[in-house]
């Protein structure tokens, strides 16, 4: 691992000016950080002796929050220089509209005073001192709908539409902060001014911008105290949403990618961390952390592509405890508004109503609705499930062993008992009975399936499933056909392979939006491909709310089993041109987890195909989420949550899940550096059974592949995957 990122050191070379002897050795330094495969608690304390300490008083939240500050300059951001001992703002232009004052101002600052930051105030023609809606240059629209509102609107350059601060880093050399945070100083500079002019209220100074500028938004307020409220918009990874919960499991835009698109943003140690994210030592809430107890709302769309609505609900709660440290829990807001990455009045309405709250110009409180507010306690009070684990036999490798070289039917039942009791009681249901036909196909989508998109390319042939034809239990879903498919009088001619994919942790955008390769490469070898939104995932997020509240003995994972059955029901049963003796799974991550339970449970699924899809129940290595990546995270799972300090106890691993697969074909890749399921773990459970296929004459039947690479499913690896299965047809 260490020669990986090595070597990645080396290649960030190519593309930014820094020491390469400087990058090794923090190459090296990541190697000696701890693992923290969950976020960095905001409240608690390393002690110059290695103590652990509950920061539970404001004189330790501030020692705190000089580390955090030390450690998100050095890791992410880079470092900024102090504050200047003087400014000089020129006017450069005055006029009024509309009784509006409107002045252009350019502020010198620094060594020979070369630095500088270009400034528009917006003041409207009111008594007293008012407060200021500050953003970026290319946000001029949002300070016109604040200007409505009484605030000064100033907006500054600081954006990619007019940047003052690109030379910055000249100017003075001795600080190594990058694009964002030369912004965010820059900014800095700005509220210099604000404290000079004699109609601006100095307390009541707020902040915010979107995308990159609401990224930026969130350092500045973090490391200037005199900005009184922020609202982050969109700002997705390096925003309000977290690195740890940005890999490329969640479909979003991973360190890996953000480093290596926009290699300025940030100093170039993040790239460091890509596919080590769990290194960190801080993490975005960390910097949140720091804007306590001031007025900080994180907002962006429940569906938009660069964000993950869970992640920033985890960043809400962790921040949210410091909020309350410092008794002003009301100042901190969340915002997960409709739609995609581009904002409306509405919203900008709906920020300024959060600065009016905090600064007590409003009594309307932010809603703060959250879709994900799961936890395991919770969970245990609404299901009121109790185990007793010492009701359940240690289980040693020995016992493991035993079954290795056969897997008879008795022991099949076994494990799909076992697999059904930890997934909870399904409940009783019925088959769906309305038509599916090509004759009966829909052309269009709701509002929310349009907002998130769907994959298109030339020569596309798709059967739109959906009211009135659903599947399984109300589903909705698309079924992708290859371009050649024959049809005659309304109906499909032949008979095709049916490929159900099941997606990652995608959960603003389900199945759609990096699925369009795999769905061209699969059709174009003459597969049909079904896919469709799991619970809690795109256009099915608000489904899963108030899941445990409905179905408390159930699981979100036995849901998602049952759709996938329901689906291959409905698929063989109802729909003419489909081969029924060829149906396979194909799952990337939680897809692939949820593939090999529906297998392992349906003897009509003839072939499994998964990628980074699971590693061992019974590992209790600290260095990864473990058991509470389903029982408490993402609650798929929470009966696994009794077996904390017990996994030594639960009754099935992942090695049984293959067996009752056996010897049905069945490809795993496992890429050899991924984080979640370790190398080592992922072996113990496959190493059975590769010698069970080999004992039962299905060698042939089984393909496992370890990529050299973190958890990705690249196009070489969908290439892989297709071609396996398609020598299976």
């Amino acid at each position: 691992m260490r020669s990986i990122v090595i070597l990645l050191a080396f290649a960030l070379l190519t593309s930014l000016s820094v020491n390469a002897q400087d990058l090794i050795n923090d190459a090296k330094k990541i190697e000696e950080l701890p693992d923290m495969p969950f976020l960095p608690d905001p409240l608690v304390f390393m002690n110059q002796t290695g103590q652990q300490v509950d920061v539970d008083n404001e004189l330790l939240w501030e020692a705190k929050r000089d580390r955090i500050k030390s450690q998100y300059q050095y890791w992410v951001s880079g470092s900024l220089p102090p504050a200047p001992d003087k400014i000089y703002p020129e006017v450069l232009s005055e006029r009024r509209e509309n009784g509006v004052l409107i002045r252009t101002v350019i502020i010198r600052f620094g060594p020979d005073r070369k630095a500088q930051i270009t400034v528009e105030l917006m003041i409207p023609p009111l008594e007293g001192k008012l407060p200021v809606f500050m953003t970026q240059w290319n946000h001029r629209g949002w300070a016109q709908v604040a200007v409505r509102r009484g605030y000064i609107g100033c907006v500054y350059a600081g954006a990619d539409a007019k940047d003052d601060t690109k030379n910055y880093s000249d100017i003075f050399s001795e600080y190594d902060f990058a694009t964002l945070m030369k912004r965010a100083w820059g900014s800095h500079r700005v509220v210099d001014y604000l404290y000079t002019l004699p109609q601006v209220d100095t307390d009541k100074i707020a902040l915010t911008g979107h995308s990159r500028n609401g990224k930026q938004s969130l350092m500045a307020a973090a490391f200037d105290d005199r900005i009184a409220a922020v609202v982050s918009s969109s700002g997705g990874t390096g925003g309000e949403s977290l690195f740890r919960f940005t890999d490329e499991r969640f479909d979003t835009e991973s360190v890996e990618e953000i480093t290596r698109k926009f290699p300025y943003w940030f100093h170039p140690r993040l790239r460091l961390f890509s596919g080590r994210e769990h290194k960190l030592p801080v993490d975005q809430n960390s910097l949140m952390a720091l804007i306590a107890p001031r007025g900080l709302m994180l907002s962006s769309a429940i569906t938009e592509h660069q964000g993950n609505p869970w992640a920033i609900e985890k960043a809400y709660k962790s921040v949210k405890k410091v909020y309350q440290l410092l008794d002003k829990e009301e100042n901190i807001a969340i915002n997960l508004r409709g739609g995609r990455h581009a904002t409306a009045a509405r919203d900008i309405e709906d920020f300024i109503d959060f600065f009016d709250y905090v600064f007590g110009r409003s009594h309307i409180a932010p809603s703060n609705k959250l879709f994900y507010d799961y936890s395991f306690e919770k969970w245990k009070t609404l299901s009121g499930v109790s185990l007793n684990v010492d009701d359940f036999p240690i289980v040693s490798d020995k016992d493991s062993k035993q079954i290795e070289s056969a897997l008879d039917r008795e022991n099949r039942l076994k494990i799909q008992e076992q697999l059904k009791k930890l997934l909870g009681e399904e409940p009783a249901g019925v088959f769906n009975t309305s038509t599916l036909s090509w004759a009966h196909r829909k052309s269009e989508d709701d509002y929310l399936g349009d907002v998130i998109g769907e994959p298109k390319w030339e020569g596309m042939k798709k059967m739109l499933i959906r009211p009135y034809n659903s599947m399984g239990d109300y589903l909705w879903a698309n079924l992708y056909l290859p371009s050649n498919v024959e049809i005659e009088h309304e109906s499909v001619k032949g008979k095709y392979p049916l490929v159900v994919f099941l997606h990652e942790y995608s959960y603003p955008t389900g199945y759609r939006r990096r699925i369009t390769p795999l769905l061209k490469k699969f059709t174009a070898q003459g597969f049909a491909v079904l896919a469709f939104d799991m619970i809690g995932f795109g256009t099915r997020i608000d489904e899963a709310g108030l899941f445990y509240n409905r179905y408390p003995n159930w699981s979100l994972m036995g849901k998602m089993v049952a759709d996938t059955r329901n689906v291959i029901n409905d698929a063989v049963e109802r729909i003419e041109f489909v081969d029924s003796n060829q149906v396979y799974l194909c799952g990337y991550s939680l897809g692939g987890t949820v593939a090999l339970f529906t297998a392992a449970l349906d003897a009509r699924v003839k072939g499994v195909a998964v990628a980074s899809s699971f590693g061992s129940f019974r590992n209790t290595d600290p260095a990864i989420e473990g058991n509470k990546h389903y029982s408490h995270l993402h609650g798929l799972i929470p009966k696994l949550g009794f077996f904390e300090s017990n996994e030594d106890r639960i009754p099935i691993d992942f090695d049984d899940v293959l067996k009752s697969i056996a010897p049905r074909p069945l490809y795993i890749e496992s890429p050899a550096l991924d984080r979640h399921h370790p190398r080592a773990h992922v072996e113990k459970m496959v190493r059975p059974v590769l010698k069970l296929y080999k004992d039962l004459g299905y060698d042939h039947n089984i393909e496992f592949r370890q990529s050299q690479t973190y958890d990705q499913f690249t196009g070489a690896m969908m290439d892989d995957m297709i071609q396996w299965m398609k020598e299976l047809k």
